[in-house]
């Protein structure tokens, strides 16, 4: 199979300052507790993506303003350090998540929400190019009153959209929602959010009735179970096995290796059983970073694949 010799990915959407707090569980309601360990990094969906894709060797556009005060300030040297440029610096002020896990894992988030989430379509203007294989963009954004604004900016762009609604899929204005399923996206969901989208407790039902609004591929993520996705055929991939240490970042990754592998042409269920590698290996480590070589071998995978 032939290899692209630049991916040709955009990926649109915010950086914050992720504050990672470990603990036995959270308390109840005026409960009290203490923490394992506490520290910063760098975070947000689009952030994630952007990072996953750098570091499996992705040419990538990455669209995200970055603001001021200790969190802009923490968030815009430690992109300089991981070789990305800043085009977007903006005076308001950067949020930033509270991140809260706990001992099996999972986690909890509490964001303040800042300049990196809203969107301006005169941004555009700092990209190289207009046409792209793919965008990314989540839901976060398009949540924010500025939604509308990257919405129209989208029809702009010439590209496949990749839409990762994420949690709180059910706050973005039904409108908006209409307009971006009318763009025909592909569509990156877990279990919940696919049910909630596709308006079914069954999960294959829902699904079909996502692609139906869409015309195009909707890919879920089911934990340990595994990953499905559907074009009008069905596609399955099983899950790997992993200690899971926390679930941070697992959905980004996951869509960022799909996208990863799609650009360069692999095919719906070589991408899956990708992404549910990568997706194993971040639920396994602390927060969403993996080590040097972690990247390297799925960098290898990924040429692997691509060779086939």
């Amino acid at each position: 199979m032939k290899t692209k010799v630049n991916a040709n990915i955009l990926v649109i959407g915010s950086t914050v300052c992720d504050v990672m707090i470990y603990l036995d569980r959270l308390p109840s309601r005026e409960g009290d507790a203490h923490i394992q360990s506490q520290h910063w990094q760098v975070g947000g969906c689009a952030y994630n993506v952007a990072r996953f894709l750098k570091q499996v060797g992705a040419e990538i556009d990455f669209l995200s303003p970055v603001g001021s005060g200790i969190y802009g300030d923490f968030v815009a040297s430690e992109l300089g350090k991981q070789g990305f440029d800043l085009p977007l610096r903006l005076a308001g002020a950067n949020g930033c998540c509270y991140c809260f896990v706990e001992s099996d894992g999972e986690r909890t988030f509490l964001s303040d929400h800042g300049v990196e989430y809203g969107f301006d379509k005169a941004w555009l203007a700092t990209l190289p190019k207009l046409a792209y294989d793919y965008i990314y963009i989540c839901g976060l954004e398009i949540e924010e009153e500025t939604g509308q604004a990257l919405i129209e900016a989208l029809k702009q762009l010439t590209g496949q959209i990749v839409f990762a609604p994420g949690p709180r899929l059910s706050l973005i204005a039904p409108k908006k929602m209409a307009v971006l399923l009318a763009m025909s996206p592909i569509l990156h969901l877990n279990e919940a959010e696919a049910m909630t989208l596709g308006q079914s407790a069954e999960l294959n039902t829902a699904i079909k009735a996502i692609y139906a609004k869409t015309q195009a591929l909707v890919i879920v993520t089911k934990g340990a179970d595994g990953a499905v996705a559907y074009d009008g055929t069905w596609y399955e991939a099983a899950a790997y096995p992993s200690q899971v240490v926390d679930t941070i970042g697992a959905g980004d990754s996951h869509v960022a290796a799909v996208l990863a592998a799609l650009d360069k042409e692999q095919s719906v269920a070589s991408a899956l059983d990708f992404a549910n590698k990568a997706a194993s290996l971040v639920v396994a480590s602390q927060g969403t970073y993996l080590t040097a070589n972690d990247y390297e071998l799925l960098q290898a995978d990924l040429d692997r694949y691509t060779e086939k």
